[in-house]
């Protein structure tokens, strides 16, 4: 009875037409968020729909229009064509000035790699504190170099290749002198540490974070 009973309660289901099917799959993958495999619209359309024969027509519909429909993995999405992405691109360029801390040490790093940051505390002068360097390495513009053979093994810090090509240089031999980084703005005219009075540079380390990175 049971053998019996299966292929009519089969028949009580009719698939949709192909052109309903298509478009239940478009509607799925238009409102989904995430890219959709064809397990998932099996189960979500009615029982004996093709789902899989359905995106075939689908994806030759959507041929050279604004959207297309794309394989993702296993799974389908809607995607804008590829030769369109230019106009969903909207870009922004904020110039913002380092900080006199930062670029102190950023100079030091570059000019006396590898360093430690006891290095460059004594040539600055002043205490660095941990603000200014994981700036510059979420800058992507130093990195930690070898640790030193001494007592402690302290870490070393070097430029990266990111600094070296924003700044036109094949190595750190290439860097500029001191009267080529004040005419290129990367450094003032104010006197270097050591020379002002303690309490300025003081003051220049008194705050971390991105307000201690830049200047308004």
């Amino acid at each position: 009875m049971t053998d019996a009973a299966e292929p009519i309660e089969k028949s009580l289901f009719e698939a949709p037409p192909m052109g309903e099917q298509e478009r239940m799959v478009e509607a799925i993958i238009f409102a989904s968020t995430e890219p959709v495999s064809v397990s998932e619209l099996e189960a979500r359309m009615p029982h004996g729909c093709d789902p899989a024969e359905a995106l075939v027509h689908l994806r030759k519909r959507y041929e050279g229009r604004g959207v297309q429909l794309v394989r993702v993995g296993d799974a389908w999405a809607m995607r804008t064509a590829p030769d369109l992405g230019h106009l969903m691109r909207k870009e922004t360029v904020e110039q913002r000035k380092l900080s006199r801390a930062a670029i102190e040490t950023l100079a030091i790093v570059a000019y006396h790699q590898p360093v430690t940051r006891a290095e460059i505390e004594e040539i600055r002068g002043v205490a660095v504190s941990r603000g200014t360097i994981d700036q510059l390495i979420e800058l992507d513009w130093i990195r930690f170099g070898r640790r030193r053979m001494t007592p402690g093994r302290p870490v070393t810090f070097v430029v990266t290749e990111h600094f070296l090509d924003h700044f036109g240089l094949e190595s750190a031999r290439d860097l500029p002198g001191i009267k080529e980084l004040r005419s290129a703005g990367l450094l003032d005219n104010r006197p270097p540490p050591g020379v002002t009075k303690a309490g300025d540079d003081d003051e220049d380390e008194a705050t971390t974070g991105q307000s201690e990175l830049f200047e308004d």
